[in-house]
């Protein structure tokens, strides 16, 4: 699935090669890519047809394409296998393209959503206030964001009756963080994945902030992680951060901090990859007599 760095590369294509131009079509080919728009694929294309499309915007792992002239948006999610491509018209159609956009200038691109597990999909929403598809109001804000508040997290993670790799994939606690950058992450700051919550003192929680921030970072520069072909951005590129994984997916292979052997243990129908001596687990309380 793709996290907070790979979504950001896909919306910095779409604002550099989408975001101004006006839609003068668009075609539906599966029915599932806007199974999210309650009201059909008619209306979802009709509806955009002679907009305008204004700043591309991420929050999390969702992005969206506001509407310039509405007080609506595009929102996007890109599912397992995802693709929000920006393709020549002319050029062969993808085998599992399902929705496709053309735009009224002489360009002579399109943009393209592709999919081939058709886990994710485009939908038309209103925007709330804050100019926020109401969709995802509910969702926080993420690390990268400038308005994210550090103290409220702080306090909301010692708050939390759970442990520490659960918060971090807690959407409505922060934003943006999956599997892979939360076991990169936790590396990082010596914190076993079932550590809890409530343990963690201000000062560590910080710490685990920034090595969010530092890893999602170090990602973006990398053009994301990609594992297979599905990650892609606008231009059909790979990331290749997948090189500088430091736990996630490196099971057996030694720690690059102490040579310890990297473990693997399933987890909530995951995996999590952690250093066995570096991030020991929590003590059990003992039962009281």
């Amino acid at each position: 699935m793709p996290e907070l760095p790979e979504v950001e590369v896909v919306r910095r294509g779409l604002q550099c090669w989408v975001s101004g131009r006006t839609i003068a079509e668009v075609r539906v080919l599966h029915p599932r890519a806007v199974r999210r728009h309650l009201a059909g694929a008619d209306d979802f294309a009709a509806r955009l047809k002679g907009h305008s499309v204004g700043i591309a915007r991420r929050r999390g792992k969702y992005l969206w394409l506001p509407l310039a002239d509405t007080d609506s948006s595009i929102l996007g999610h890109l599912g397992m296998s995802g693709q929000l491509l920006v393709q020549p018209e002319d050029a062969a159609d993808e085998k599992h393209l399902r929705i496709r956009v053309s735009f009224d200038d002489s360009l002579g691109t399109e943009l393209r959503f592709v999919d081939q597990r058709t886990f994710g999909g485009l939908s038309l929403h209103d925007n709330t206030p804050d100019g926020l598809p109401d969709a995802i109001a509910h969702i926080a804000r993420d690390p990268l964001d400038p308005a994210f508040d550090d103290a409220a997290f702080h306090a909301a993670l010692r708050l939390r009756r759970t442990t520490v790799k659960r918060a971090l994939l807690d959407q409505s606690l922060i934003s943006g963080v999956g599997n892979i950058y939360a076991d990169e992450a936790l590396w990082r700051a010596r914190l076993h994945y079932e550590r809890p919550t409530a343990g963690i003192a201000g000062a560590r929680s910080a710490e685990l902030l920034c090595h969010v921030r530092d890893v999602m970072n170090a990602a973006l520069a990398a053009g994301g992680t990609s594992f297979d072909s599905l990650y892609v951005n606008v231009n059909g590129e790979s990331g290749y951060f997948d090189r500088s994984l430091d736990a996630y997916g490196r099971e057996d292979e030694p720690c690059r901090r102490c040579g310890t052997l990297i473990r693997r243990r399933p987890w909530m129908n995951r995996s999590s990859y952690f250093c066995p001596r570096c991030q020991r687990p929590p003590r059990l309380s003992r039962p009281s007599s």
